[in-house]
């Protein structure tokens, strides 16, 4: 695949730092890598993004923002509230394919959910993956409440006739619970595809040569991990 779709099954589950892992071992394969941002939002215009994060984490990566509204709100609020024109999916398709055509790999990462609305007519990323004719990789929690989310998001990637390669855990914990161990079972059933990652917590904290080292073994060879990722017994 060439261009992916980065979703969450919430919000602030690790989506940013994942994009940053699988922009981490693809550069580490000598791919070249763009990284698109549909609609940033909760951050000023000077403030450092979701794009600009994984390229400081994952290296060298093109990044391409096509908004940005200041407001922490789902796209089609925020543009609204600030009296800005909303993200069309046509656009992040168009984007998309734009960069399809200069690089390797594009990952391309949504806000929030699956669902969340990008404008007033209720298009999702969804839309957008749906036009772009791209596969859209699920990031989940790893606890208690996980599979429900989970198992929805992929309820709606059907709906919608979307692919996914599978799922991610996107914040590993470094003593997990009862809860999280079970799900690392349970949670291939309710996503109906593989897991085929889990990124450390506070991963996003290591100095950024650490995190591009060691990115590569925490994900599947389907994300070009390494060969040496492993879900623990």
């Amino acid at each position: 695949m060439s261009v992916l779709f980065v979703t969450g099954t919430g919000t602030e589950i690790g989506k940013t730092v994942t994009t940053a892992a699988i922009a981490a071992a693809a550069l580490a394969r000598g791919r070249s890598v763009a990284v698109l941002k549909p609609a940033q939002t909760g951050v000023t215009a000077d403030e450092t993004g979701d794009a600009a994060e994984v390229e400081r984490l994952a290296g060298p990566v093109t990044t391409l923002e096509l908004a940005r509204f200041p407001e922490p709100l789902a796209p089609a609020t925020a543009a609204r509230r600030a009296g800005l024109p909303p993200v069309r999916p046509q656009d992040v398709a168009e984007a998309a394919a734009k960069l399809d055509a200069s690089h390797d790999l594009v990952l391309v990462e949504g806000a929030g959910g699956l669902l969340v609305r990008f404008d007033a007519e209720g298009h999702t990323l969804a839309d957008a993956a749906r036009l772009a004719d791209a596969p859209v990789l699920m990031v989940a929690q790893a606890g208690l409440g996980t599979l429900n989310a989970t198992a929805l998001t992929a309820m709606a990637l059907r709906s919608y006739g979307l692919d996914s390669p599978g799922v991610v855990i996107g914040s590993w914990p470094a003593e997990p619970d009862l809860a999280s161990r079970c799900n690392l079972a349970d949670l291939p059933e309710a996503a109906g595809a593989p897991l085929l990652g889990l990124i450390p917590e506070d991963s996003g904290a290591v100095p950024p040569g650490t995190f591009r080292t060691t990115a590569p073994d925490w994900l599947a060879p389907a994300l070009g991990g390494s060969g040496a990722f492993r879900i623990p017994s």
